[in-house]
């Protein structure tokens, strides 16, 4: 799988990982003959861990309550309700499901005029990276892509940084469908999420 990057780099992202290299040097002897230890320069704290989606991740169609669309998303992993949205959690990576009521079709302008003004004011660390139309197996859809930091972990508090794609579906009838994608930056996760957007049909 190859990275595709500019596309989103929403950099929710929901993320890639570095290690810090361990840095020795010699000390004197210790009266014992023994020497002592080497010091080392300790990982970040923060620092990232990789979070590919492995080839051999199983999808797996889904639908909302009430229908209206299926997607596929990866089977497994961890699912939550968030107000109107459910999203598919593994490590940094989700996948996150949403019916907007809406009677005309987003464009790449009223998506920088409205959505991105919001989702930068709710990001930590937003960047935005572009804004575009882009054509899926379900359909054309308005695509977002951009850089901020995770939520903070519950236990930890710390933040990881996030590549996020967000995509937009429309019908008319039936409004729009978003599809957040996010894993963390650095992860080669292009073929996964063009299997969840190509996924993406109109019931």
């Amino acid at each position: 799988m190859r990275r595709p990057l500019a596309a989103v780099a929403a950099g929710l992202v929901l993320v890639a990982g570095a290690g810090a290299a361990a840095c020795s040097s010699s000390s004197p002897s210790h009266p014992s003959g023994t020497t002592a230890p080497s010091t080392s320069t300790p990982a970040p704290s923060d620092s990232n861990p990789p979070g590919d989606i492995p080839d051999t991740q199983v999808f797996v169609p889904w639908s909302p309550p009430g229908g209206g669309f299926t997607v596929k998303v990866p089977e497994g992993w961890s699912r939550t309700t968030q107000g109107s949205a459910t999203v598919f959690t593994d490590k940094f990576n989700s996948v996150r499901v949403e019916r907007i009521h809406a009677v005309t079709a987003s464009t790449v302008n009223s998506v920088k005029a409205t959505a991105i003004p919001a989702i930068s004011a709710a990001s930590t660390r937003f960047s935005l990276v572009k804004v575009t139309t882009v054509q899926r197996a379900g359909g054309r859809a308005v695509m977002a892509e951009y850089h901020a930091d995770s939520p903070p972990d519950q236990v930890t508090g710390k933040r990881v940084a996030l590549d996020v794609q967000r995509y937009v579906f429309y019908k008319a009838g039936k409004g729009e469908a978003v599809l957040t994608l996010s894993g963390a930056v650095g992860a080669d996760n292009v073929d996964p999420w063009r299997v969840v957007t190509d996924s993406f049909r109109w019931s």
